[in-house]
């Protein structure tokens, strides 16, 4: 009875947006258009913003908060598809052009930007097949999302090689794959169709070509599709007759005809396999050696802390716990006592609160909040609920699971206000709910603005922004005010030892434990352990490109936080045996300098992707450095507060194991 209800809770188990779909021969295939993107800039844009063929009515298809703000949107398309019915040289329309339109073409030619459509829920794509030249016998394909809008003519013999000439995509093949539905489809999960199953689509492919096409006589427009043209054939097999191809003319304009062919291809690819070509991985070596060069940093760190545990505090605490002691040893102990320096010297002065100790609070608290929330969206992703195939749920899961943790972020920011003493119980916890969002959302508001002012597909919608709003202060908010109910409730943090009422004097410190360069150094060893995490990511994201590798991402992230843990603790230990007490701001600024060598790393990597008239354009690059900097900030208080953290317990651990009179 058991398996016979976990198998019926099997078959009616989807994850949202990825249930299959069957056709029947004959059926009609909607297929979507949605963005066009480049590589060599980061604005994105709207596939209807550029003056293609249009359907008589155009309907923007439904989208989740992640796609909204990720500006993914879709819309139907001109393109007619029939199931399992092969078609050539189909007219979609024909377009005259202004000398301004055609220039606009052009430079969307001259960016690289590529058309982004989906067929069933999945990506058209470019295929390629490589071969490794270790294994000669082994070939793997390889994808790249979209088609491009045009491309560079090479110049012929004769013609002068600075005159750039671009052409113009106006005929696409699409080859799709079809699986058809099998008895293991049925009876797990798959469709319930009487008589015929139908097929699966399972690929979706394109191969762009330039066509200036001709045709004889007037055009007539009552023909389309099936407009006679003199450069392809039909119905037949599709072969391209002579043609020249369609070149982009800034100057003159002129006209265009828009065509497509589908093919029908049986693929023995399954549905549930459809997207491992999509999510392949080509460099799985490059993550280990990575993943291994992080443990040799990380078990660098942890033999340098074990040895301030074991040989260097276990000296101190025999000497200082030492109860077998005559009076004469006594008296010599403690007048080394007096005379020693080091951290046993600052006791009474380690648990003095800090300057702006209500910010510090506030910080470990959205700390603590960011901390969890990439725990808990990381397991997910792992276990594979956020597919690819489901577009927008990984954003939408982040800011979904952000909001829930305002319980922990103003339950901490709560205790640590109440060990500092802070009487102000209402702005603590108002400023645990704005600072760091409303930071956050300041610098999103912002780009947005740009990107509405360059009409780019990416700009957040006024009903999104009222969304995320009503989240934050609907939400959020009175999570964050719930916790730090409990916050206030709870005792208050027990130390080992009592505060002097007055400051002890800080000698002169060495120039190698000053603030900048422990954070060069604090922030150094964390960003070599993640650093080629890091470049995979941009990577995938700078060249639209699917990152799936959230396992590799897990372990990374586990080093990466034991890494700022530890590298906090060591700094503190040499600041706290040099008299310096004030290590509160210095081990969360010491860790969370991990984040400026990551927004240094994405400022490298934009000068060497970006086109040249995007690296000067102030408009764009401006869109690349917002996002950059709220994903860096974010990074600065999650370090920052794993690396407060840590020192705290490493503070209460080492003076509560000495007695002190």
């Amino acid at each position: 009875l058991i398996l016979l209800g976990l198998r019926l809770l099997a078959q009616g188990f989807y994850l949202p947006g990825v249930a299959p779909r069957a056709f029947k021969d004959g059926d009609n295939v909607n297929m979507k258009v949605q963005t066009l993107v480049s590589t060599e800039t980061p604005l994105q844009f709207d596939f209807y913003q550029l003056p293609f063929c249009k359907p008589s009515n155009v309907v923007d298809l439904p989208e989740n908060l992640g796609e909204a703000i990720m500006g993914d949107k879709a819309h139907t398309s001109a393109f007619k598809i029939t199931m399992k019915k092969d078609e050539y040289c189909k007219t979609l329309c024909r377009k005259k052009y202004t000398p301004q339109e055609m220039g606009e073409l052009q430079d969307f030619a001259i960016l690289d930007y590529r058309v982004n459509m989906r067929l069933d829920n999945l990506p058209l794509a470019e295929m390629s097949t490589v071969t490794f030249n270790d294994k000669p016998d082994k070939q793997m394909q390889i994808y790249q999302l979209g088609y491009p809008v045009g491309g560079k003519l090479q110049p012929e013999a004769g013609q002068n090689p600075d005159t750039d000439t671009y052409t113009l995509n106006n005929h696409l093949r699409f080859i799709i794959e079809w699986h058809p539905v099998t008895d293991s489809d049925m009876s797990f999960g798959g469709p319930s169709i009487d008589g015929d199953a139908g097929s699966y689509i399972v690929g979706y492919q394109v191969i762009p070509h330039s066509i200036k096409h001709t045709y004889r006589g007037k055009w007539n427009s009552t023909a389309v599709p099936y407009v006679k043209l003199g450069t392809c054939t039909q119905p037949t097999d599709g072969t391209f007759q002579y043609h020249q191809p369609q070149i982009i003319d800034p100057q003159e304009g002129g006209e265009v005809v828009y065509t497509y062919d589908v093919e029908w291809r049986f693929s023995p690819v399954k549905w549930a396999s459809r997207w491992d070509v999509y999510l392949q991985m080509t460099d799985d070596k490059i993550h280990w050696f990575s993943i291994i060069n992080s443990l040799v940093i990380l078990l660098f760190l942890s033999g340098i802390v074990g040895l301030i545990m074991t040989r260097i505090l276990r000296k101190d605490f025999a000497r200082y716990n030492e109860a077998a002691l005559t009076e004469e040893e006594r008296q010599e102990m403690n007048r080394e006592l007096r005379e020693e320096t080091g951290w046993k010297l600052v006791y009474a002065d380690v648990f003095r609160a800090p300057s702006l100790a209500r910010l510090l609070a506030v910080y470990i608290g959205s700390g603590v909040q960011l901390l969890v929330m990439c725990i808990l969206t990381l397991c997910f992703a792992a276990m594979g609920f956020l597919s690819p195939a489901n577009r927008g749920a990984l954003l939408s899961s982040v800011l979904f699971f952000f909001v829930l943790m305002g319980v922990p972020a103003g339950y901490v920011s709560a205790r640590y206000s109440k060990f500092f003493k802070e009487e102000n119980h209402f702005q603590t916890t108002l400023m645990t709910a704005m600072t760091f969002p409303g930071a956050c959302f300041f610098m999103f508001f912002m780009v947005n603005m740009v990107e509405w002012y360059q009409q780019s597909s990416t700009a957040v919608p006024f009903g999104t922004l009222v969304v995320l709003t009503l989240l934050w202060f609907g939400v959020s908010l009175p999570l964050v005010f719930a916790g730090a109910f409990m916050g206030f409730k709870s005792e208050v943090f027990t130390v080992p030892v009592k505060t002097n009422p007055i400051p002890r004097q800080i000698p002169p410190q060495p120039w190698y434990l000053s603030l900048p360069f422990s954070m060069v150094l604090g922030g150094l060893l964390p960003f070599g352990a993640v650093f080629v995490e890091m470049f995979f990511i941009i990577s995938s994201i700078w060249q639209h490109r699917f990152y799936y590798m959230f396992g590799f991402l897990m372990l990374v992230f586990g080093i990466l936080a034991l890494t700022c843990a530890e590298i906090a603790i060591v700094l503190c230990y040499l600041h706290l045996c040099t008299e310096e007490y004030r290590w509160w701001w210095r081990s969360f600024l010491t860790s969370g300098s991990t984040a400026i060598y990551m927004f240094a790393y994405g400022a490298y990597h934009f000068s060497a992707r970006a086109h040249p008239s995007a690296q000067v354009d102030f408009l764009s690059s401006s869109v690349f450095f917002g996002y950059l900097l709220i994903t860096c900030y974010a990074i600065f208080v999650l370090t920052g507060s794993l690396g407060f953290l840590a020192c705290f317990a490493f503070i209460k651990k080492i003076y509560g194991s000495i007695k002190i009179d």
